[in-house]
């Protein structure tokens, strides 16, 4: 068992984890006050969301949305958000259409049928991105 799973990250050697996950980072960055941000617009847009649902999973309240978009609250979950979709995409064969679809939408058996969208925002991304990394060895049973 390892002793710190907080800390994991999807090993990915073809590196195509991080190709997608620069593509979406350059997709859905922005300047505000003259600094380069994710755009929380943007990423609701890409993610087909609201601004209340996007705040509740970003534990702000939804003015902050607007008004902060480059808190580091925003930002924080944006990334992490972007790091599994990226890890998605690599395993799911690079549509983002439909790793967003899974992302948001596939019941998960081993995580009480919760959507990774929702572990996500429970703080659970590496569980997640653990899973996803276990994906190309099959099913071992």
């Amino acid at each position: 068992m390892d002793a710190a799973p907080t800390q994991r990250r999807l090993h990915d050697p073809a590196g195509r984890g991080t190709a997608d996950h620069h593509r979406l980072v350059q997709q859905l960055s922005d300047v505000v006050d003259g600094r380069q941000i994710l755009s929380p617009a943007k990423f609701i847009e890409m993610m087909g969301l609201d601004i209340r649902s996007f705040s509740s999973n970003a534990h702000v309240h939804s003015s902050t949305v607007t008004r902060s978009p480059a808190a580091e609250s925003i930002q924080s979950h944006i990334r992490l958000n972007l790091e599994v979709l990226a890890a998605v995409t690599a395993v799911s064969g690079d549509d983002l259409q439909d790793a967003i679809f899974w992302y948001r939408n596939e019941p998960l058996a081993l995580f009480d049928y919760k959507a990774a969208e929702m572990l996500v925002a429970k703080g659970r991304a590496v569980d997640v991105l653990n899973l996803l990394a276990s994906y190309p060895a099959g099913f071992v049973g």
